[in-house]
């Protein structure tokens, strides 16, 4: 059994910026929450604003900042705890955010999720997180195989028509398990989930969209794929019994606000970043 690191290689993993981005300073972090949530209100787009949010902040790797966002979202004042909101509006939000980290999962992996969702979950009150949802209900099992197969499908065509065949088969000739693999995730974590508005925290299909639209656009130098996703918010407009927030976020005007205020938050929380990499030049 390996109990410790060897000398060199524990030094070795320090160099190279092993630890996550620091938040901004709450006054910057408050600011650019403020202004893009006044222009969401204006837009009735508060879900959205609220996964573009949570999922910008994934990508950036600023985890203590989605638990800032929660505290920003549950209380009147982010800096009184006596100002929270009801409990229900509040588990609302936390189950809405922790969906979202978790639709994250599929565009920028694993590690990243993993911090954000820890520091949304250290942010959340003990009675908060108490009434958020405890048992799995993605477990694949022989019985659900074939229902998280045919939504994984579905999903995928109706973002990538006319092309989903081609792609599919594109993907499929670069390793014959990816595209598998895709479908298969797609179904079990990207899709909306069955029963709707009955399971907590489900994102509807525009909103999914919007997952992938902010983690792409956060993360940089993926255009092709953000492209995909861009027209998958687009065409979230045909899905029956739309919302009119999602009607709104799967029009141009909707589709262009949404890239547009992950920007701003992208230049907000990365400002320092940037400064701080000039100033080593």
């Amino acid at each position: 059994m390996v109990k410790h690191l060897p000398p060199a290689v524990k030094h070795l993993l320090t160099l190279r910026n092993p630890e996550v981005w620091p938040s901004p300073s709450l006054g910057k972090l408050h600011g650019v929450f403020n202004r893009t949530l006044n222009e969401a209100k204006q837009r009735n787009a508060e879900n959205g604003w609220l996964v573009l949010s949570t999922c910008t902040l994934l990508t950036t790797n600023r985890p203590s900042s989605v638990g800032h966002l929660y505290r920003f979202v549950s209380r009147s004042d982010p800096n009184l705890l006596e100002s929270r909101k009801s409990l229900a509006e509040v588990v609302y939000k936390a189950a809405l955010m922790r969906e979202a980290a978790l639709k994250s999962v599929i565009f920028v992996g694993v590690p990243r999720t993993i911090l954000s969702l820890t520091g949304l979950k250290d942010s959340l009150e003990e009675d908060v997180y108490a009434a958020l949802r405890k048992n799995s209900i993605r477990e694949a099992t022989p019985q659900t195989i074939e229902a998280t197969v045919a939504r994984g499908q579905a999903l995928w065509n109706s973002i990538y028509q006319p092309h989903a065949v081609k792609l599919y088969n594109k993907l499929g000739d670069l390793h014959p398990d990816f595209i598998k693999f895709i479908i298969q995730a797609y179904g079990t974590i990207l899709s909306p989930l069955p029963r709707g508005d009955l399971e907590q925290g489900n994102l509807t299909r525009a909103l999914g969209s919007v997952v992938g639209i902010a983690t792409l656009r956060a993360e940089g130098r993926v255009g092709p794929q953000l492209i995909s996703h861009v027209f998958g918010l687009l065409k979230a407009r045909n899905e029956e019994n739309l919302n009119d927030e999602d009607k709104y976020l799967s029009s141009d005007e909707g589709t262009e606000w949404v890239v547009r205020t992950v920007d701003e938050i992208v230049d907000a929380v990365t400002s320092e970043e940037a400064s701080s990499a000039k100033g080593k030049l």
